[in-house]
């Protein structure tokens, strides 16, 4: 099986080492070769290879965020010099890594395993975000949330999300004014952001805690979150309670 593939690395190097064993494979046709990680989601957008082989750590974007964005690669093999974390949410995710340095032997393992996805009648899929999740150290979270706007890229700061709303599998985030769509559900969404920077006011509704102007009662057992734009949030009675907590019980 002839394989397109994309590679992406910042170091030159690294791709230079990573080119040259896999031209040593003669059905390996490299269709571009990329230094960060808006050339890479672009180069997989225009291109639709077979493979994209991504660096985990590079300028701009990373590789899990490439991986989230670059939809049209049907496979993708991480080349890392990543730790222990990465490595337990590579092996259960369905993408292969080649760990730096690779010998020769690993990489054709690589493109074995990428074959036989490429072959199979169903192939497997993991959720980038939840690859992303499981690679971090424990309290770490997001800084940064990225969203594909077409063919650009949006890079959203956590500290200027004001909130995100449930919309099925998607989220709508609203940030400076602006609403973006992200396929993603509100619960991965917020198990990768700060608690203490973010609340669940609701089963749909995830606020930055700073963005919120006061809480105002609703019903019985139900409250309204104003933010500073004006949007009014719903907070279920366990939101208002998490809010107190955080707030140091003052309303």
């Amino acid at each position: 099986m002839r394989l397109r593939a994309v590679l992406a690395d910042d170091e030159e190097l690294a791709r230079r080492v990573l080119r040259e064993h896999l031209l040593r494979d003669g059905s390996i046709e490299i269709v571009a070769e990329c230094s960060n990680g808006f050339e890479a989601v672009k180069a997989i957008h225009e291109m639709k290879p077979d493979v994209a082989f991504l660096d985990v750590q590079m300028p701009k974007l990373d590789g899990f965020e490439v991986l989230e964005l670059a939809t049209e690669a049907r496979t993708v093999v991480f080349v890392t010099a990543f730790d222990e974390y990465a490595m337990r949410a590579f092996e259960a995710a369905a993408v292969d890594y080649l760990l730096k340095p690779f010998s020769a032997a690993r990489l054709e393992a690589s493109l074995a395993r990428v074959r036989t996805r490429l072959g199979a009648t169903v192939p497997e899929t993991a959720a980038a975000h939840e690859l992303k999740q499981a690679s971090r150290r424990p309290g770490e979270f997001l800084e940064r949330i990225v969203v594909k706007d077409g063919p650009r890229v949006q890079v959203i700061p956590v500290n200027k999300l004001d909130y995100a709303e449930a919309q099925d599998d998607y989220v709508s985030l609203r940030s400076e004014g602006k609403n973006w769509m992200k396929q993603q559900t509100i619960g991965s969404l917020e198990a990768s952001l700060d608690p203490q920077r973010f609340l669940r006011t609701h089963r749909s509704w995830l606020v930055n805690i700073q963005k919120i102007s006061r809480i105002d009662p609703n019903t019985k057992d139900t409250w309204l979150a104003v933010l500073a734009d004006g949007t009014q949030a719903p907070v279920s009675r366990t939101g208002y309670s998490r809010f107190r907590e955080l707030v140091g019980g003052h309303d």
